[in-house]
Parts: C-alpha cells; structure tokens; sequence
C-alpha cells in the first residue's frame, strides 16, 4: 500500500508539473504494469563483467542482434503491420524505433502516446525488445523533428546563426527554454513507458536525439553563443582535464597540449584550433544532459547518444557534426554530463575495425546503433560481438531487407550462442576475426597462437570471419564463415600442440549437440579448423600437446 502512494504521489507530482504549462492529453491503449522498486535492480540496466559492459535485461545478460526502422517507418502502425514479421523472419531480438517529439507533444503541454503504446503492443506480439530512438530537439544536426509551435516560435526558441548573422532551422544549444521543454516531453515520455511497460520491459533502452552537431560551420555565432565563447572554460571542465590527464583520449589531449596545457582562460586560449568543436560538445553535452537527466528520473533506462563520424583523415569540423560525439571529442561529452551512459557510433565507413576500436577507449562500451547493411553486415556483427563485447549491432533501415539476407543467418546462429558468448565476455576468452586486407593474421587466445586464414577468394561476401571462445583448457569454439586456424600453445609444456577432436555441432536451449566429426579433409590432415565460407556453421576443438 505504502508504495502505492508513493507511486501514485509520483504520478501526480508530474501531471502537476505537465498541467502548468498546458491541457494535457494522454492515452494508455497498454495496459499499465504495476511498479516493481527501481531499488530491486530488476529494471533494464548495466553491468559490469570484467572488462565488458553487459546490458541486462530480466535479470539476464542480453546482447542486441538489432535492426534500425527507416526514419518514418514507425510514424504509422499501419505501416509498420506488414513489417513485424519480415523483422522476425530475420532473426532479430530488438528493433530500434523513433519516437518523434512533434507527433509525442502536437500541442504544447498535449501529450499523444497512442503511437508509442501500439508499438509496444505490436513488439511483444512478435516476441521482440525496442530501443527507443528519442528524435527531439536534434536529427542529424538538424531540427526537423520538433513540433510545429516550436518551429514557429523562433523569439522562444532562438536558432543558430552563421558568422553574418544569417539564421537557419537548427536550434541553438545555447537556450534553456529549449532544452527545458525538450526535456519536459522526455521526462513525460519515459514517465509513461514506465507506467505501461516497466514489468514487460519490452523498451530495454532509449537514444537521445540523433546525431547530434552542427553542419556547415564549426561553432555557433548567436548572441548567446558569443557571449559564451569569449568567457573563461568551465572550471567543471578544467578540473576534468585535470585529474584524467593521463587517461584522456590521445587527439584531445594533443589538443590541450598544443595550446600549452591551460588551466585557465578562453576556449581559444585552452584549446586552440580546437576551440569551436571542444565548445559545441560542451554545448551540446550539456543540453542532452538535462533532457537525459530528466528522462532517468521517471525511469531510468540505459541512455546514449550517437554520433556521425569524421567521414575522412583531415576533415574539419562542419563538414561532419561539429561538437557532436566522435571519439576524438568524447572527454568533453563526459565531463559535461554523467548522466549519458555511453556513446556509439553509426558506422558505414569501411574501416569497422578501426571505428570500433576507437569507441572502446577510456572504458566506452561499444554499441552500434547503425551500420551499412550490405553482405557484410552479417560478418561485421561477429568481429564487434566477438572482440569487443559489444552491447548490440544494428544495420540501418532493417526493413527494406528481405529474410533472404545473409544477416538473418547470422543472427540465427549467433542466438544459439548469446548464453555462450555472455558467460565469456570481459574475460579475455573471446575474440573476433575479420578478413581485411592481409590474408592471414595472427592472433593470441588462452595460452595459444593462432594463425587465421581466410578463404575469400572467388566467394561471395561476407566471406572471412567469426569468433573463437576458449571455452576450456585446451578446448576452442569457433563460429563463422570462410576461415581456418591453426592453433599453437606458447604456455611452458610439450612443444607440440595436435588436434584431438573436433566437432561440428549447434546449440540447442544452451545445450551443445554435436553434428559430423570432422576430420581428414575437413580438419587439413589434422592441421587445422577449418570453417567453409557461406553460411556461418560451429565448430568445438580439442587439442592436446607433447614432446
């Protein structure tokens, strides 16, 4: 009883909150969950296992094998009705889903969560979790998502303005009304999600904005924003600086470093040539940081933001969303807001590898909201998965594939193995292999070498890929496509490392069931594992050693 009043004393103060700045409209289609305690540590939320950042759901680890709607796909659940099934048919276990302010808040203070709750309703229908994507006050550095009183209030909501003063449809970040009600819509948002859904827990997580930064120029040059830039840096930020010096991301740190390790003065004095993008992050990271704090405190889910990446070596700042999160900037990001629990990139660079590697700097879990989705995308969700622990892997645009795409086998095999695969992450038993340029590599796992070669020549894509899990000693699996591996100890012991067994085999309610012995040509004469390129299939290998 007492924590019904609680809960009910909760829900009042927020409509008390929401009726002063206008009528209010809400609908609940869903039928509301009762409230668990945030306090039982039940609802979604993130863990630490070693070195990896888990993301558990019910309890229970749960990797994301995700898909992004097109932008407007979810706009109407009518045309969303064709759609759950392809997602399905693909194997997904999540789908990340805009949720847009102008259709969640049409009048001020009226909120409409009709669309919200049918989306809900139809991903438990088809056994699926949702990422929201909160598409607010930004989407791709621009403002085309606020509601229509927002747009037309240009005195209210002032805009960035370019160096001759000329205007555009962007929305400063300078401007606390702004993200005051950017905030409030949020915060109303998620006071509702937890109303409807927090005992399902179908939304496991939410974006906020998208893409944040500015296009075309590197910093802002409305009133405010001058004004701002000409005061000293934030002493949250010098004092930042100052005690992760030795931890910060290297290109910042260069930066600080070139304009002399300040501690104190102007942005161009701390920064430099850095200044306007080290600003913008500041001004951006702090906005965000409010409608993120907002958000967590009707129901805190995980929450991050994504970035649009420096698209080539010695792009400026403009060109790509300056003061958005890229890696290079993300010690900003963090010193501005805690309340952000990561930051992810959109990748459809070709170099995965490296993106990926630099979004895991300074302990940043990496999560992949959005990917190209060609062939390569079923071979690309391996190497994140396996080398980096990665919470999730979304292509963009998941419905306009077809089941026919080789994504579908893989994020049917790779369901088999999430028990697997959380049992081992952040314990340096797990690695991801993918084919780039050489064609051989040479890789270290639990006391082994491992030379990786990769059959790619003549197949089509994806070919050359995987994950290799030391599930024992002396003992390997290995799921993928197009790849063979011989395997070496380098430990103390006999020098000679021979292959026991291996089996073929799936995983079947976690348990292993075992297929064809592979041996003779299969295994190269005892020489090597070797996974044939098309479909990914599994592999578990024994391996013994003597003098």
């Amino acid at each position: 009883m007492q924590r019904w009043l609680i809960n009910f004393g909760w829900q009042i103060s927020l409509l008390l909150i929401l009726a002063s700045y206008g009528s209010i409209s809400t609908t609940f289609p869903v039928k509301a969950a009762p409230v668990t305690s945030i306090m039982s540590g039940q609802l979604p939320h993130l863990q630490k296992q070693g070195t990896a950042t888990q993301l558990v759901v019910e309890g229970k680890p749960f990797t994301i094998l995700g898909g992004e709607l097109h932008n407007s796909s979810a706009s109407s659940l009518d045309y969303m009705e064709p759609i759950w099934p392809k997602l399905t048919a693909l194997h997904l276990n999540t789908v990340l889903v805009t949720v847009s302010w102008e259709l969640v808040e049409p009048q001020e203070g009226k909120f409409d969560f009709s669309l919200v709750d049918g989306l809900i309703k139809a991903a438990r229908q088809h056994n699926l979790r949702l990422v929201f994507l909160w598409f607010g006050s930004w989407k791709n550095g621009v403002s085309s998502y606020v509601p229509g009183w927002v747009k037309k209030d240009v005195r209210r909501f002032p805009r960035v303005q370019g160096k001759n003063g000329s205007s555009t449809e962007v929305l400063t970040p300078l401007n606390e009304v702004s993200s005051s009600v950017d905030a409030r819509a949020f915060a109303a948002l998620m006071h509702h999600i937890r109303a409807v859904d927090e005992r399902q827990q179908t939304v496991v997580m939410v974006q906020v904005e998208n893409e944040v930064g500015l296009l075309g120029d590197p910093r802002d040059h409305s009133p405010a924003a001058e004004a701002a830039f000409s005061q000293p840096v934030p002493v949250e930020l010098i004092n930042y600086l100052q005690q992760h010096k030795d931890s910060l991301i290297p290109e910042f740190k260069k930066d600080w470093e070139g304009a002399g390790f300040k501690t104190a003065g102007t942005w161009s004095e701390v920064f430099g040539g850095a200044a306007d993008e080290a600003f913008m992050a500041w001004q951006y990271a702090r906005y965000i940081g409010h409608v993120v704090t907002a958000g967590k405190a009707e129901y805190p889910l995980p929450m991050y933001v994504n970035a649009w990446l420096v698209q080539h070596e010695g792009e400026k700042a403009g060109g790509y969303p300056s003061g958005g999160p890229v890696s290079r900037i993300m010690d900003v990001w963090r010193a501005a807001t805690p309340a952000i629990d990561f930051f992810s990139p959109d990748i459809y660079l070709p170099d995965f590898k490296g993106v990926t590697a630099s979004y895991t700097r300074s302990g940043n879990p990496l999560f992949i909201p959005e990917a190209a989705t060609g062939p390569e995308a079923a071979a690309k969700v391996f190497y994140a998965i396996g080398q980096h622990d990665a919470i999730g892997f979304c292509p963009f645009g998941i419905d306009g594939l077809s089941a026919e795409h080789p994504l579908a086998n893989s994020y049917n095999l790779l369901s088999e193995l999430l028990p697997l695969i959380a049992q081992h992450q952040g314990q340096d038993q797990m690695i991801g292999l993918l084919h780039d340029k050489d064609k051989t590599q040479k890789v270290k796992l639990a006391g082994y070498n491992l030379e990786v070669g990769f059959d790619t020549e003549g197949k089509p894509e994806p070919a050359g890929y995987g994950l290799v899990i030391a599930t024992g000693p002396d003992e390997f699996l290995v799921a993928g496509s197009g790849i063979s591996i011989h395997f070496s100890a380098f430990t103390p012991g006999p020098r000679n490392t021979r292959i026991l067994a291996i089996d073929e085999g799936r995983f079947k309610d976690g348990r292993w069931i075992p297929g064809r012995r592979m041996n003779g040509d299969e295994n190269a004469g005892g020489w090597r594992l070797q996974l044939p390129a098309g479909p990914p299939s599994i592999q578990r290998i024994q391996l013994y050693r003597h003098d």
